[in-house]
């Protein structure tokens, strides 16, 4: 190789490197706080980049009540740009607090209404909703001679006791979604009067909304409260589970999406929120989740009911969201002594 060639050749090199140094400079950096579960943060955050290798992300993940007092505890100085897949309930307590950008997102008109912030001016938008279940090892509960449950009310039996653990509300959205739905299936004190009962046969409260089903599973706890998804999940895996839905109804919680007012990227946060309700993405939430915000996607999703969405209550998410402070004050002062440590 000629002196000249391999001049030219290093320039070439180096100029590649140019481009390559320019072109990762040029990627706009978002802070992303979420409670997706984890497994399925990492299969979503690879298909973004995909289609948006100019954006990356950087993950703050946690459970939704930390995810949620942590937003909360920064409200003077918001360290997020944009908030993905978290409760709907949180979103709308964020909402209250003025700390939500404004923004319908392309494609919105085509969500079905349950997933919409149906203001004018829109702050949020669903994604996919999670829905309340019961974990029952046969195996376990056999050994242990405990009925498989039918109701919520069946739970209060006095053969259950210590043999049921349930999320922490303070910590879970699933177990917040548990508590407010119970508030209004049976009304405020009989919400409470059942929950009392409930607490009797109570082993420990998690701060993990999947937690009591993978218990469950792993025969360590015959009854896991938890939620549909991780149920089905487990069974799939050959956990010896039978999941039963309520007949009162279901409580039901949406992933939900929102910038944070104040993000100095909001270019970036928009082709975030756009991509996280576009068909895509709706057909890679439906993989998880029976109910999904764009009609027309969902598919039958094993072991869940063909008519999931009629089972789930009329839930009044204003209603949570704004006695969310008020409600979890007092599950903590009657029920927090059976919590696990953090």
């Amino acid at each position: 190789m000629t002196q000249k060639t391999l001049i030219k050749r290093l320039a070439v090199l180096a100029g590649i490197a140019t481009v390559s140094i320019a072109a990762q400079a040029a990627k706009t950096e978002l802070t992303v706080y979420t409670a997706i579960e984890a497994e399925d943060l990492k299969k979503y955050a690879a298909r973004f980049n995909q289609e948006h290798p100019e954006i990356k992300i950087n993950w703050v993940r946690d459970s939704t009540g930390i995810v949620t007092a942590k937003l909360l505890a920064e409200k003077s100085n918001p360290q997020a740009d944009v908030v993905w897949g978290l409760a709907a309930t949180s979103l709308m307590l964020l909402k209250n607090e003025g700390m939500l950008q404004s923004y319908k997102p392309k494609g919105y008109d085509a969500l079905s209404p349950k997933f919409k912030d149906l203001y004018k001016e829109p702050v949020w938008t669903g994604m996919d909703a999670w829905i309340a279940a019961i974990c029952y090892n046969t195996i376990e509960a056999g050994k242990l001679g405990l009925p498989k449950p039918t109701s919520w009310a069946d739970l209060t039996n006095p053969v259950y006791k210590d043999h049921i653990i349930m999320p922490n509300p303070n910590s879970s959205g699933t177990g917040f979604l548990d508590v407010s739905s119970w508030l209004q299936i049976f009304g405020e004190d009989g919400g409470w009067d059942y929950m009392d009962g409930l607490h009797k046969n109570i082993s420990r409260y998690t701060h993990s909304g999947s937690k009591p089903c993978k218990l469950a599973a792993a025969g360590e706890i015959p009854i896991g409260i938890s939620f549909a998804f991780r149920a089905a999940k487990s069974k799939k895996s050959g956990a010896p589970l039978d999941i039963v839905f309520p007949t009162e109804g279901l409580g039901w919680d949406m992933e939900a999406t929102s910038i944070v007012k104040g993000t100095k990227k909001l270019d970036a946060a928009k082709t975030l929120v756009d991509w996280t309700i576009s068909k895509t993405a709706n057909e890679m939430y439906n993989e998880g989740y029976a109910v999904v915000a764009m009609p027309g996607i969902a598919k039958p999703v094993e072991f869940f009911p063909e008519n999931a969405e009629s089972l789930m209550i009329d839930n009044d998410f204003e209603w949570s969201a704004a006695n969310r402070t008020e409600i979890l004050a007092k599950w903590q002062k009657r029920y927090d002594s059976k919590s696990e440590s953090k």
